[in-house]
């Protein structure tokens, strides 16, 4: 079997710095704030990350996105729709992260998928 993690998970969130200030006090999670991105990134510590990113008219309040990772986004884009998904983003670039894609499946469940850069030894 193919691995296919959830690698990242991103709650909507009206002000950033706010959220990330709540969730650093409730859990002890590591917040990195990045303002030129408008976008903040928690370290759980163990298993998996995310970020805060801002409500926009197409990421309401309340919405969660989850990340699989995927080493070639395009063939899983491919097969997923092949299953009756529909693609909602393309294959994206994050400058100098990696790159990610959106789907839903036929029941109408948004999914993204990460693949990022290779790690420097």
């Amino acid at each position: 079997m193919s691995k296919h993690p959830i690698v990242h998970i991103e709650f909507s969130a009206i002000d950033r710095e706010e959220a990330g200030k709540f969730y650093s006090d409730l859990f002890g999670w590591k917040i990195t704030q990045l303002p030129e991105m408008n976008y903040a990134t928690f370290d759980t510590g163990e298993y998996v990350g995310g970020g805060l990113n801002p409500v926009q008219e197409d990421y309401p309040a309340g919405t969660i996105a989850v990340y699989v990772g995927a080493e070639n986004i395009e063939a899983t884009l491919k097969k997923a729709e092949e299953l009756g998904g529909k693609i909602i983003v393309p294959k994206t670039e994050i400058p100098g992260q990696g790159w990610f894609a959106f789907f839903t499946d036929p029941t109408g469940n948004q999914v993204g998928l990460y693949k990022g850069l290779p790690q420097e030894e």
